[in-house]
């Protein structure tokens, strides 16, 4: 994942630490931009994170979250932060259980995105889990959630009405979208 565009480099001359947490740190870069200037960067570093899309017949495995930085509750694919060191499709496993209580037999990778590349290094990986099984959830201790199972149709409307705004989940429903009507055309060949 490197761009192969030389020129528009910028070289790290030096990088103060504002802020360590839990999840993320910040940090402040001054950077040589390609003229020869210096400027400054403003950067989250995350561990990265998964995602799951996740159907269990016909309908998408979402769970309702209160998300302070919103002030309020959005509606979003099972989710979670990679501890470290830990193996990204493991993670995803983890995350579907944990969250919803599913567990899956086949786990595959759909794609990895930043999720905003301009002040952010968080990489998201995306997985998409079939064969479900239904079980126990068994959230963080700190985590309070609602599982929700949506049709298709549901999901469009939770987006066009904002109930779903976050990226990784309507990138989810458009690949669900996707899937379907691959199926569908495969169905009819």
């Amino acid at each position: 994942m490197t761009s192969s565009n030389d020129k528009l480099k910028e070289t790290t001359v030096s990088t103060e630490h504002i802020f360590t947490g839990k999840v993320i740190s910040l940090q402040v870069d001054t950077v040589q931009l390609p003229d020869g200037t210096e400027g400054t960067r403003e950067i989250v570093k995350h561990p990265g994170a998964v995602a799951v899309l996740a159907v269990h017949e016909g309908r998408l495995l979402l769970v309702d979250q209160y998300r302070q930085a919103l002030g309020r509750c959005e509606l979003e694919i099972p989710a979670g932060k990679l501890e470290h060191g830990e193996d990204p499709m493991e993670a995803a496993r983890r995350e579907l259980e944990e969250e919803t209580g599913y567990r899956c037999s086949r786990l595959s990778l759909l794609h990895s995105f930043y999720t905003s590349p301009g002040f952010a290094d968080e990489l998201i990986h995306l997985y998409l889990a079939e064969d479900l099984k239904a079980g126990n959830a068994s959230p963080d201790e700190d985590e309070f959630l609602e599982i929700i199972e949506a049709t298709f149709a549901e999901t469009q409307q939770y987006i066009a009405e904002g109930r779903i705004s976050d990226a990784k989940t309507i990138l989810a429903a458009y690949i669900w979208q996707q899937k379907m009507a691959g199926d569908h055309a495969n169905k009819g060949a």
